[in-house]
């Protein structure tokens, strides 16, 4: 866990490569939801999703259920974004119980503000392939073209600045107490998010006792 932009979603993918374990984005399960032609939740998900709003815990819990349900979360998983509300505790508590699983750490990467506005702001996105970009740490090949497919790259309307600060500010009024909780369970892991990609791992991976 940790606020937009920290890099949790790059080092959770390193992790799977790791554990062997599935990265379950909810990040992803969302754009999955708003993309997928005549999905009931697309346009219920959307107005959140763009708002920078965060998505009602019911809702949020429907979708996280059903992914941990499958085959491939069933030795376990890394979870990504989820849960976000002390309500989201409770739901996944839930989840959990029904599975037979339980949480081994919470790993919480922080970083400051700007450098999540940087990093954010800065991220081009190919609507085609995937790929992803930054303006300054990865500029594609052609301005605004995606190197992989040649697609027109694309801002997220949840990277735009605006947006980001009220993500931000949503965070810290909602989010943060989570972290609270899970410290109090003695499950939670602080780890410093600011610096290069490897640095952040090699914190990670020491944190979990992997070093």
């Amino acid at each position: 866990m940790g606020p937009p932009g920290v890099g949790k979603g790059p080092q959770a993918v390193q992790l799977q490569a790791l554990l062997g374990v599935p990265h379950v984005s909810t990040g992803n399960i969302l754009r999955a939801a708003i993309q997928e032609d005549g999905s009931p939740l697309g346009p219920k998900v959307r107005q959140f999703v763009e708002g920078g709003r965060l998505v009602p815990d019911g809702l949020m819990g429907d979708l996280i259920a059903e992914r941990l349900g499958r085959k491939d979360a069933a030795a376990g998983f890394i979870l990504d974004g989820f849960p976000r509300t002390l309500e989201q505790v409770v739901i996944l508590d839930g989840v959990l119980g029904r599975l037979g699983l339980e949480l081994d750490k919470v790993l919480m990467l922080s970083a400051p503000e700007s450098e999540s506005v940087r990093r954010l702001s800065g991220r081009r996105t190919c609507p085609k392939c995937g790929s992803v970009f930054h303006l300054e740490s990865r500029p594609p090949a052609a301005v605004g073209v995606c190197d992989a497919c040649g697609s027109m790259l694309v801002q997220r309307p949840d990277d735009t600045e605006q947006v980001i600060r009220e993500r931000m500010r949503v965070y810290a009024d909602q989010t943060l107490p989570v972290a609270a909780a899970y410290r109090a369970k003695g499950l939670l892991i602080e780890i410093n998010g600011f610096g290069d990609v490897t640095a952040v791992r090699e914190r990670l991976t020491s944190g979990l006792g992997r070093a």
